[in-house]
């Protein structure tokens, strides 16, 4: 069997999809609970309670300041000495999830801090309630600034998954690598895995361009120049999408 047939029969295997179904659901969860940590975050942030402030610098300097790894091998190993006991993949996804959390309140933040004090006052000044003003005036406006470094968290992430294969969850990269560990051809089993995560990259970019099209209303703004296909996959033009 040729090296190229070898890959090709492991792209179509039954463990190889259900470990790229793992991959993109890890992937997909981190981020979504990442986002709505992030948000809760974010909006603890702008209160002026110190207990609340407090509660946040510390998150942050955590899981901003330990490796993905770390946190990952310590839900998993650490947490059940203190009576505190996860499987694989819920210890997975909460080390993924709280670390995701820290970075996407950074973006959070940016994106409801990029509009303007004066705006709210204005939506308020017609009559709005806070909620009006921040659901018709502030999301619309934070979401297209903060669709771009969103995507590339994605992308990130998606990456980052691989790390849950030392706590035997299996995911794209485990099972590259207990099959290359059969017959030692690493070069086929690896490649296979890379393609997944090639084609899972390519087909999120295609559809986030899409969404960054979609939230800002069918028009580009003509002085930021479209981020070409080659420069999104290397995450070049994330500070471009900050701007827009």
């Amino acid at each position: 069997m040729g090296a190229l047939e070898l890959i090709f029969q492991y792209i179509i295997s039954t463990s190889f999809i259900k470990a790229a179904g793992m991959t993109l659901l890890i992937t997909t969860m981190a981020v979504v609970l990442g986002i709505v940590l992030g948000l809760v975050i974010a909006v603890m942030q702008e209160s002026k309670q110190a207990a609340l402030q407090a509660i946040v610098v510390f998150y942050l300097w955590l899981f901003r300041g330990t490796p993905v790894l770390f946190q990952i091998i310590f839900v998993f190993n650490v947490l059940p000495s203190f009576g505190i006991m996860f499987s694989g993949f819920t210890s997975a996804m909460i080390a993924l999830a709280l670390n995701e959390g820290a970075y996407m309140s950074e973006i959070m933040r940016s994106g409801l801090q990029a509009v303007g004090k004066g705006q709210r006052m204005a939506g308020r000044a017609v009559g709005l309630t806070d909620w009006q003003v921040m659901r018709y005036v502030v999301l619309p406006q934070a979401l297209r600034i903060v669709i771009p470094p969103i995507g590339n968290q994605f992308i990130g992430m998606l990456k980052l998954s691989a790390l849950v294969s030392v706590i035997a969850v299996e995911e794209l990269l485990l099972v590259a690598n207990q099959a290359a560990s059969a017959n030692f051809l690493y070069l086929e089993a690896l490649a296979a895995a890379g393609i997944y995560y090639l084609f899972f990259t390519s087909v999120f970019m295609y559809f986030q361009a899409h969404i960054e099209r979609w939230a800002a209303g069918g028009r580009r703004v003509d002085t930021v120049k479209p981020t070409g296909f080659f420069k999104r996959l290397l995450g070049v033009g994330a500070e471009q999408g900050m701007q827009r």
